[in-house]
């Protein structure tokens, strides 16, 4: 994590990598618990320099990972190992509806414009 920190560091004010790491655990806090970055709790370094981090570590230069991209992966690829699963995710989205149709989709088949009859 060190190495991708100092990638995108300010040259002005040096930080130490402790607060390199309270900063990535605000912006991991924040994409668990989908809070604002001013609702972090106190704890964690100030929500501006949080957010000023965040942004900078999101952003991806030339086609290469983001920072942020290579700082999960480098996180993420040895527990998949461990687990006896491959390297890279299979990205799929699955809704509540989908769930329980499973046994009859096939079947049925499906319509997403179809109304429920229910009103909100």
């Amino acid at each position: 994590m060190k190495q991708y920190a100092f990638e995108t560091a300010k040259k002005t004010y040096p930080r130490s990598a402790d607060t390199y790491y309270y900063i990535f655990c605000a912006v991991l806090y924040r994409l668990l618990e989908s809070c604002r970055w001013k609702s972090l709790p106190h704890g964690f370094p100030n929500w501006k320099i949080c957010c000023c981090h965040y942004n900078a570590w999101r952003t991806a230069k030339d086609g290469e990972a983001s920072v942020l991209d290579r700082i999960l992966r480098k996180m993420v690829e040895p527990e998949r190992l461990i687990n006896g699963r491959g390297r890279q995710t299979a990205m799929i989205t699955v809704d509540s509806k989908s769930v329980k149709n499973t046994d009859t989709a096939e079947e049925k088949g499906s319509d997403a414009g179809k109304n429920s009859g229910r009103s909100i």
